[in-house]
């Protein structure tokens, strides 16, 4: 491990001490952007409400809607909620709430959703609720005001008339676009490093889009007719949103929560699938095994909350250095697995020393210092170093043993086949310790 500038590092004491509020320790860019947006959010709450008539059958309306959403979330709080950037289906209550009625609703209506989520659902830090409130109200009041410029009268949305469904489509859209932009300036601010498709969108996300979108158009013009057909849509949303919710807590059961990289159990079945694949065609493969170094002086200095910021930018790093199709995991501790398919032992080593030579060229802010790391690694080649996964792991941890006691912060290859491990009396290899 390299530290720069030590002497004018703070105490873990201060570290510890500051971590009472979370926005501080984020980046400066991430803590101005997520201050203006939530600034602009209150201004315009402040400003619109003094302008806006609040009518009894509005208030009844936006009460009726935010109930259907509160139903929703208690219907699925009993599945949870996966930790980052999640997906629901509350835009079906939103979006309604942006077209029939006026834009402040629009502003008001994720707050109390909010609220119930980080009550009733999973507790995370608050200013990434308060951000959310802001960037789901700026975008959804911004579609409104479109959609009431279009459209003066809301009530025409329930007409069936196909002008209204599309302006109410177009408006759905632009609410979309928006709050993922919202979103996505914040990741990145986050973590400048980061690919943007990773929180933009997809073919999966463009299609929950669309259903959302749906939804939410079908909800207004629902709304529209008579309140109390809310009833009858309430139920298929709520099946939607479990629906949901259960895949996304699939993925998230396969992924590391600390760096969003394959857990080792996900990543070994992914690899077990790859390495039979390579076996069937007779392709080259390769595995690399990835440390940091002293990776224990960090969190002794810095704490263990740094180290967290270490471990999610080496993961990070990783990403943006490998292929689509190459299975990167966490393996435990400061360790992380690579497999590279169709790689031989010279693509293997250049992408391995690429690998090292980023992540040394990383920085980690910690307090008034910064941290900067280094990685060794250990290579392995399936059918000279290996057969199987057992043997490529086997073999490639000797190398980054090797690579260890040469001194650190380079990349070894095995210097000889290794043999294969024992076997118990019936012929199967021991499993992945």
């Amino acid at each position: 491990m390299t530290v720069t500038g030590q002497t004018s590092a703070r105490p873990r004491s201060a570290i510890c001490s500051r971590s009472r509020w979370p926005l501080l320790a984020q980046p400066p860019a991430l803590v101005s952007y997520v201050c203006a947006i939530v600034a602009f959010d209150a201004v315009l709450i402040a400003v619109l409400a003094r302008s806006t008539a609040f009518h009894a059958p509005h208030l009844v309306m936006f009460a009726a809607l935010t109930a259907c959403g509160a139903v929703c979330i208690e219907a699925t709080r009993r599945l949870g909620m996966p930790a980052g950037v999640s997906r629901d289906l509350l835009s079906a209550w939103w979006l309604p709430v942006a077209f029939l009625l006026p834009p402040v609703y629009a502003l008001l209506a994720p707050i109390p959703m909010q609220i119930l989520l980080q009550l009733r659902v999973r507790a995370t830090v608050l200013y990434r609720r308060v951000f959310s409130a802001a960037a789901i109200g700026l975008a959804a009041a911004s579609a409104s005001a479109v959609f009431h410029r279009s459209i003066p009268v809301p009530s025409h949305l329930s007409s069936g008339e196909g002008g209204p469904i599309a302006v109410a489509a177009a408006c759905a859209v632009l609410f979309t676009v928006l709050n993922t932009a919202l979103i996505a300036v914040a990741a990145h601010a986050s973590d400048p490093e980061g690919r943007w498709g990773e929180v933009l969108w997809d073919r999966e996300r463009v299609l929950l889009d669309a259903v959302e979108l749906c939804l939410g158009v079908l909800v207004a013009a629902v709304c529209g007719l008579n309140l109390a057909l809310l009833l009858l849509v309430l139920p298929p949303v709520v099946l939607l949103q479990r629906s949901l919710l259960h895949a996304q807590l699939q993925a998230a059961a396969r992924t590391d929560p600390k760096t969003g990289l394959l857990n080792a159990a996900a990543w070994q079945r992914e690899a077990d699938t790859e390495i039979v694949r390579a076996q069937r065609t007779g392709d080259t493969l390769a595995l690399v095994l990835v440390d940091i170094d002293h990776f224990k002086k960090v969190n002794d200095t810095y704490g263990h909350l740094v180290g967290d910021q270490v471990l999610a930018q080496v993961a990070a790093t990783l990403r943006t250095q490998l292929r689509e199709y190459d299975v990167v995991g966490r393996f435990g501790g400061e360790e992380f697995v690579v497999l590279l398919p169709g790689a031989d032992v010279h693509e293997a080593r250049r992408v391995a020393e690429r690998l090292r030579a980023r992540v040394g060229r990383m920085v980690v802010p910690a307090e008034q210092a910064t941290v900067t790391v280094t990685v060794s690694a250990g290579v392995a080649i399936m059918n000279v170093h290996g057969e199987d996964l057992i043997e490529l792991l086997a073999a490639a941890d000797l190398a980054l043993y090797r690579a260890k006691e040469l001194g650190r912060d380079r990349v070894c290859l095995p210097a000889a086949p290794v043999a294969p491990p024992p076997r118990s009396a019936d012929g199967a290899a021991g499993a992945i310790p």
